[in-house]
């Protein structure tokens, strides 16, 4: 009688098998920096994972949450700005701040006047003119003084926190979004969600692009601190390692939490929620309350995500949150290992982000065993910009790695196992 080994492990013995080849390749330095922005991805797969794996809630806005919390990392752990400090923009800032929470109040108290009798429509058409009158007010006092800002002190600057504290916050941040997104959408139809959540990622990305004064924009912030000594302490490889031990507890952590979540009845319930909404509201369950609940789960973990790696590469730029890196790629590393999954989604964070860096050396090697042989063989004359090329290969190699994925094993290659309860 023959012993079948696990389909976990044969994977990730060809996972390890595939990461040993890179690093015999290309060295221990860059095979573990790869390693240590697959880590980050991996967070950022879990987050999804169980937003679309636990409770099938479509989040095509994840570059928005990962942007969230790499400019909170930023905000929080940049070294602080003596001139904006000393000056009396801090205290213009802080009014400016408190007229807005203001005018929002005053929006949510409208929000509410339908419960004393007044007609929807007329609530409607009050909460419209003063979210203009409130959106008016406060950017027309906002403009000049962050005009005043970037001209006499550059940008705002950070606060000089700890790393784990602005990876805490960049999480917060996120899933307060989150809950702002949630509230108004989970009780619609499901494609609301993903219109929202595409919507809103790219309207922060906008808001973090063109606010100059507090995110520099397009001239980038860096260098950003670590939470282990930096590569000019350390080396790279070490410093890289110590990093990546970081990355790994935390994905560690998060995995034990997220499975025993699973194996408890609000996991069940998530998943009956998923599999029969209207079997699962027959029996009592608050759906909308629990969809939110998960929802904002996974976005905390996306913000982590993204402080994470947005820390690792040490800068911090809004011009570089696209949604083919941080929506479209995340998506693939999800569906390729095996949504609700949580073992899968850090297999396919790892293994589609080694496709992903690789297909472009890959590529390269491939052009120039192609240039060489079409010349000696057939007198072949290729393009002089072939090598730019290469770049474009890492889009047709997941296409087509996603493409067989899905047409052999459509549910992932680890995909959820149902756990029976006698």
């Amino acid at each position: 009688m023959t012993t079948r080994l696990p389909r976990e492990l044969i994977m990730f013995g060809m996972l390890g098998v595939l990461i040993a080849i890179v690093i015999a390749t290309l060295g221990a330095a860059y095979g573990i920096r790869m390693l240590v922005e697959a880590s980050c991805y991996a967070i950022l797969a879990l987050g999804l994972t169980i937003q679309w794996g636990y409770a099938g809630l479509f989040n095509a806005g994840v570059m928005g949450f990962f942007a969230v919390g790499a400019f909170m990392t930023m905000l929080a752990t940049y070294p602080r700005n003596d001139a904006f400090w000393s000056s009396d923009a801090p205290g213009q800032l802080i009014t400016i701040g408190i007229y807005a929470l203001i005018g929002a109040a005053v929006i949510w108290v409208i929000s509410q006047l339908h419960r004393i009798g007044l007609p929807r429509k007329l609530r409607s058409l009050l909460m419209i003119v003063t979210i203009g009158v409130v959106y008016l007010s406060v950017v027309g006092a906002l403009d000049p003084v962050g005009d005043r800002i970037e001209s006499e002190m550059g940008f705002v600057g950070g606060l000089g926190l700890p790393v784990w504290l602005g990876w805490a916050l960049g999480g917060a941040v996120a899933g307060l979004i989150a809950w702002g997104i949630g509230k108004v959408c989970l009780g619609l139809r499901s494609d609301y969600l993903a219109i929202a959540t595409l919507g809103i990622a790219e309207i922060i990305k906008a808001i973090l692009k063109n606010a100059d004064w507090l995110t520099r924009g397009t001239l980038t912030v860096s260098p950003l601190p670590w939470p282990v000594p930096r590569p000019d302490e350390l080396g790279f490889v070490l410093a890289r390692a110590s990093y990546l031990c970081v990355t790994a507890v935390l994905i560690a952590v998060i995995y034990v939490l997220l499975q025993r979540a699973y194996r408890a009845p609000w996991g069940r319930m998530m998943r009956a929620i998923r599999d029969n909404e209207v079997a699962a509201a027959s029996m009592g369950k608050d759906v909308n309350r629990r969809r939110l609940e998960i929802f904002i789960l996974g976005s905390v973990l996306m913000g982590i995500g993204g402080a994470a790696l947005t820390s690792f590469t040490g800068l911090f730029d809004p011009s570089g949150f696209l949604p083919l890196n941080h929506t479209f790629l995340v998506w693939v590393m999800v569906i390729l290992g095996g949504a609700g999954n949580n073992l899968g989604a850090i297999f396919g964070a790892v293994f589609v982000y080694i496709l992903w860096t690789m297909s472009e050396p890959a590529a390269l090697f491939l052009f120039d065993i192609a240039r060489s042989l079409g010349q000696q063989w057939f007198d072949w004359q290729p393009p002089s910009d072939l090598d730019s090329r290469a770049l474009q290969m890492r889009v047709f190699v997941i296409g087509l790695t996603i493409t067989l994925v899905l047409r052999y094993a459509p549910r992932g290659l680890l995909p959820e196992k149902l756990i029976r309860h006698e």
